[in-house]
């Protein structure tokens, strides 16, 4: 399976990537990771990548399609599959991955649009809270998996933190930016020439949005 999640910042889709991951042993390829991962490793692209990234600009598209160019090179990638995973977000983006993925003698077999109103997104991501122990990384809400003592993982006891980027005023200003650049992509790929997408309602309770996902990848529940 090949697939690509696209939904707005909160929608759930690292959550849902990660169950697939596990369920069916495919690479989940976050761009967030995949630049961790290569700036670590010192590949080629981690090098490029992390030049800028050092000078807090945002890394180029050239290079992120050469990071992902490592990944869906390897073996495993080539083999099983993948899940994609914040990548592409804009048009020209997705047009450099079908490329590569051309060169690469892939293609993609669905889409999974998540689904979720601004309204949800809003209260998802401005009352996340999540662990800073990189070591631990958990991740909680207020409302809807709170941690068992305020303020406090449960895992590694580090006090959780409130990511700057999940104020308030900054959650409108991604929702926006997804609108205006990622969300044409739904059009992109749910064209006739393509017509990959398949939307998902990401409202709900994990377990059963996840039944769901399945069910629209048309394998076992």
């Amino acid at each position: 399976m090949r697939i690509l999640f696209l939904g707005a910042p909160g929608a759930g889709k690292g959550t849902q990537c990660k169950k697939l991951s596990t369920k069916y042993a495919l690479p989940h390829l976050s761009s967030g990771d995949l630049l961790r991962d290569a700036v670590k490793n010192n590949t080629p692209a981690g090098v490029a990548a992390k030049e800028f990234m050092d000078k807090g600009q945002l890394v180029p598209d050239k290079v992120l399609i050469d990071l992902f160019r490592e990944k869906l090179s390897q073996p495993e990638c080539a083999s099983k599959g993948f899940i994609l995973d914040g990548f592409p977000r804009n048009r020209a983006q997705a047009e450099s991955l079908d490329q590569l993925l051309s060169e690469l003698n892939q293609s993609l077999d669905t889409v999974i649009d998540l689904k979720t109103s601004d309204s949800l997104l809003e209260e998802r991501i401005t009352g996340r809270r999540v662990c800073p122990n990189k070591a631990c990384n958990a991740v909680y809400h207020v409302n809807f998996s709170p941690a068992k003592k305020d303020g406090v993982c449960d895992l590694c006891g580090a006090e959780l933190s409130h990511r700057s980027d999940d104020k308030p005023e900054l959650v409108k200003q991604r929702l926006s930016v997804y609108h205006e650049l990622t969300a044409p992509l739904i059009d992109f790929y749910g064209g006739a020439n393509k017509n990959l997408v398949v939307t998902v309602n990401g409202e709900g309770e994990q377990d059963a949005i996840f039944a769901d996902i399945l069910k629209a990848l048309k394998v076992q529940v």
